[in-house]
């Protein structure tokens, strides 16, 4: 099995790019190749609080990293995208550790490889906000993204979610485990977020795996 996910920018095409949330499921939904797939909108900025209506992205799991290779070049979803959006990054993952759910499952904890000190991470963390919770969480949110941003080997991360506000999550790549367990046993903001996620009980559901990244492709499309 292998995990993708893609991240789609458009310099133009964006209200075409919005409206694709709720039309392009039919080229997912019912796929015998895809064992879980997710139509994820993303934020602006450091974090989620605004959206990002320029980037759009998917997270598929596959039953076979050849399905996701053929997807991603031939399919007719990738050949509207290519006339569509300005540029497309694809992740290739596999997960090395998992916790929690994500709609009451955990798709990635059957499918765990070996890791290997070298390679890339890449880290989703997902949470569903609890109605009662909302102020206080996004109060938080900007003491947990400038944690992200100061830490010192993370390549790349995004605010991503389903529903704006209430199920967010984050994806972030970097260099190697050292420097994911560097910030996650050094850093004071991220320990303190970490406290305050356990005390105030912000999330009804939330779920957090680390990848092996094998590959990651970046195609300017126009």
């Amino acid at each position: 099995m292998i995990t993708t996910i893609s991240f789609f920018k458009y310099n133009s095409n964006k209200f075409w790019a919005f409206r694709q949330m709720a039309e392009s499921h039919k080229f997912f939904e019912n796929n015998p190749k895809i064992i879980l797939y997710k139509l994820l909108g993303t934020g602006a900025g450091d974090g989620f609080l605004w959206p990002d209506f320029s980037t759009y992205s998917i997270l598929i799991l596959w039953k076979k990293e050849e399905f996701a290779n053929e997807f991603i070049s031939k399919s007719d979803h990738s050949k509207i995208i290519e006339k569509k959006a300005y540029s497309r990054h694809d992740y290739f993952m596999q997960p090395i550790q998992t916790h929690g759910s994500w709609d009451g499952i955990n798709p990635f904890k059957n499918c765990l490889v070996e890791k290997n000190k070298e390679d890339k991470i890449g880290i989703i963390t997902r949470g569903k906000v609890r109605l009662s919770k909302q102020i206080d969480f996004w109060l938080n949110v900007p003491q947990a993204s400038n944690a992200i941003k100061r830490a010192k080997d993370v390549e790349f991360y995004k605010g991503i979610g389903e529903l704006p506000f209430l199920a967010q999550a984050t994806f972030s790549v970097w260099k190697n485990l050292d420097s994911v367990m560097n910030f996650a046993y050094k850093s004071k903001d991220h320990s303190d977020i970490i406290k305050k996620t356990r005390k105030r009980n912000w999330y009804s559901e939330d779920m957090f795996t680390r990848f092996i990244i094998k590959k990651n492709i970046e195609t300017s499309l126009n």
